[in-house]
């Protein structure tokens, strides 16, 4: 038996294969749950986005294939209409969704746009709320929900600039999201995640950069592993944490424990010296 067996679930943010959200889906789907994918509606005939999702879903044997752009509450009450007609109830979603106009992403924080911030931060965070709202209904029995974070929300990466203020708004929209929705036995919980390389992440300036640095800082040295993002996720959506909920679970082989590079500047001075003699 499988720990999902009988469970549904939706997961919103899949755009291919490397994505969080897919390691997340392939490993619920190995343990037994039903899944209902979105992808980002298409602006042409190739289908581009709903033939990314398709190709990994249909595999898995997915019913609920759907459009939907969370920016639009017509597109999310649409595409929740799509999943009752297959499934009455679900048990669990999966938000895994941030976007930044690449020009306010790159730039310093200090000079992001006030357009390229309320697009940011209305993709990035207020969409949880947005779809947390409309999956609730369907959670009749309580159910869990689960978002994508990283560090950057809580201390300064270089790079991450804008991303990282949307990822602070989002951990906290998740506590209060929690104390609303304790009640009602729904679960709000944040995966924060070491750096992977992601369609999303390409975005990121000096994303290698920061993946060297994570591996030589963290205590297990090395980054995180795609499989282990979906046995954290199995964990928080799961009745093993049936008393966890407003928590932000660090899957980042220990990274942000760190207050100084550790065995890294180590490492960095043997090598200096071994280059002078």
């Amino acid at each position: 038996m499988g720990l999902f067996d009988g469970k549904v679930g939706v997961i919103l943010g899949v755009a291919n294969e490397f994505s969080i959200a897919w390691q997340i889906a392939k490993y619920l789907h190995e343990q037994g749950a039903e899944l209902a994918f979105n992808h980002l509606p298409d602006r042409d005939e190739k289908k581009r986005m709903e033939r990314r999702v398709r190709k990994l879903a249909e595999p898995i044997g997915a019913k609920v294939i759907h459009p939907c752009d969370v920016s639009k509450d017509e597109d999310i009450a649409e595409f929740f209409s799509v999943v009752r007609q297959t499934y009455p109830q679900i048990d669990f979603l999966v938000h895994s969704i941030a976007f930044a106009p690449r020009e306010d992403l790159q730039c310093p924080t200090l000079m992001a746009s006030r357009e390229g911030f309320k697009v940011a931060m209305d993709i990035s965070a207020y969409s949880l709320i947005a779809v947390t709202r409309a999956a609730a209904e369907f959670m009749r029995d309580g159910g869990a929900v689960l978002t994508m974070t990283y560090y950057g929300g809580e201390k300064v990466v270089p790079g991450y600039n804008l991303m990282g203020l949307c990822k602070a708004t989002l951990e906290c929209a998740v506590r209060y999201l929690a104390y609303d929705l304790g009640p009602r036995n729904i679960r709000v919980n944040a995966i924060s995640a070491g750096p992977m390389k992601t369609l999303a992440a390409s975005a990121v300036g000096d994303f290698d950069e920061m993946l060297g640095l994570h591996r030589s800082v963290a205590p297990l040295g090395r980054n995180v592993r795609p499989e282990e993002l979906g046995k954290a996720a199995a964990f928080l959506l799961s009745d093993l944490s049936s008393a966890v909920t407003g928590e932000v679970l660090h899957v980042d082989c220990g990274y942000n424990i760190m207050g100084a590079p550790g065995r890294s500047i180590k490492e960095l001075l043997a090598k200096q010296e071994a280059d002078r003699a």
